[in-house]
């Protein structure tokens, strides 16, 4: 029976990032990747469109903690050890250039994952480092001075074992036998399944807004996306990430409240509709769009108004300014559901951190047993932190390893 130094099981991000410092910190380590599927790396394949989000220009640690809606606390050490400018530094050296989009996202300057993914398995090879798919992990044994990790075909014995399985319920199940606390999984980025009127024909449209979870402590601002089942965007997932325990309780059915004009209140708002009321006095309401709002969107706002196309801004009564001053600042839409993208699923749950020793990522129930990646109950709102976490916990973890 072949013997290894270090076992990682799942071929994801945080495994091959693990994989790959630790031959590079000790070269004569043997060290095997198991992959449960029939291809690796298969989350970085679709993430970003397919682009890879590798991560985001937040260069400040205690800044960057903040995208971590469980995790925060835990992190500010290790980004303190590796982070952003870390791994644009590590992906340099490997020839990789990344490129920073308006919204702070990074991605690879080729626009394609497949430059992250050909870049990992190129090291491995160079490494010596062995990756087999078509294994899925049955068992883990602690031996008396080593591990046995007894998969679907064959038993391999270790030194050291680290998990970045991610989101995977049999493996938690598996960690709970061995005396692990695990805190339930549930959605973390998700979009807002709405049925309304007033958004009925405007998929695609996208606009910045303040959006509002009516009886819960929750608000988020960013662009806002309308699709074909309801809202999306930056704005939705950011208070999906912060609620998704909430919102799980709640079933998904709840009432938000969206503010098309950040910073504005339908008290000022309603000034602002008096002033146009006399200014464009001669004008349609509707024909022309006001506050750099999308056309579509503008025209639905205010027939939402009990405006018709034909009013004029002279004619407009006092109950119609306020009607479109409310539709403009605090329009209330019912939430009745949720949408996963299921390629790029992210779960709030996992195992529970107070169990882990940050400064190496192991176990503190079990010594050589590391962890990385989703399968610990840390999660960001979208952009590249979730990534970000795998990098970092698979570079302290090698540290520790190797």
């Amino acid at each position: 029976m072949e013997s290894y130094d270090i076992i990682i099981v799942g071929g994801g991000a945080a495994g091959f990032f693990k994989a790959i410092n630790a031959a590079e910190n000790n070269p004569g380590l043997k060290i095997l990747i198991l992959e449960r599927g029939k291809e690796v790396l298969t989350k970085v394949k679709v993430s970003g469109g397919g682009r890879c989000n590798v991560t985001h220009a937040e260069f400040i640690p205690a800044e960057l903690v903040k995208r971590y809606p469980r995790g925060e606390k835990e992190l500010r050490g290790p980004f303190h050890k590796f982070m952003t400018g870390d791994t644009i530094g590590w992906f340099e050296e490997r020839g990789i250039d990344l490129k920073i989009e308006e919204d702070g996202r990074m991605f690879p300057v080729t626009d394609s994952s497949q430059t992250i993914i050909d870049c990992f398995k190129k090291q491995c090879l160079k490494l010596n480092i062995e990756i087999q798919k078509g294994q899925s992990l049955k068992k883990i044994k602690k031996e008396e001075d080593h591990w046995l990790i007894e998969t679907n075909t064959h038993s391999f014995p270790t030194q050291k074992v680290m998990l970045a399985t991610g989101s995977n319920s049999k493996i938690w199940k598996m960690l709970e036998r061995m005396g692990h606390s695990i805190v339930p999984a549930v959605p973390s980025l998700f979009t807002f399944n709405i049925q309304d009127k007033r958004i009925k024909d405007l998929a695609g449209i996208a606009s910045d807004a303040e959006v509002r979870i009516l009886d819960q402590n929750l608000e988020s601002s960013g662009p806002l996306l309308i699709t074909h089942w309801g809202m999306s965007g930056p704005a939705i997932l950011k208070l999906s990430a912060w609620g998704a325990r909430e919102l799980n309780q709640l079933d998904y059915k709840f009432s938000i409240s969206v503010n098309w004009l950040p910073g504005h209140t339908s008290t000022d708002m309603l000034e602002n509709l008096k002033e146009l009321k006399f200014s464009n006095s001669k004008q349609q309401v509707s024909s022309r769009p006001q506050f750099e709002l999308p056309k579509r969107l503008w025209q639905s706002i205010v027939s939402a108004s009990g405006i018709k196309n034909e009013t004029k801004w002279a004619d407009l009564n006092k109950d119609q300014l306020k009607d479109l001053a409310e539709q403009l600042t605090s329009a209330v839409y019912q939430v009745n559901g949720k949408s996963t993208f299921k390629e790029e699923f992210v779960t709030a749950g996992g195992i529970d951190l107070k169990q882990v020793d940050f400064k190496t990522f192991e176990s503190k129930l079990h010594k050589n047993l590391y962890f990385a990646g989703e399968i610990l109950n840390i999660d960001a709102i979208t952009g590249g932190f979730n990534f970000q976490n795998a990098w970092t916990g698979g570079f302290l973890a090698a540290k520790a390893m190797s």
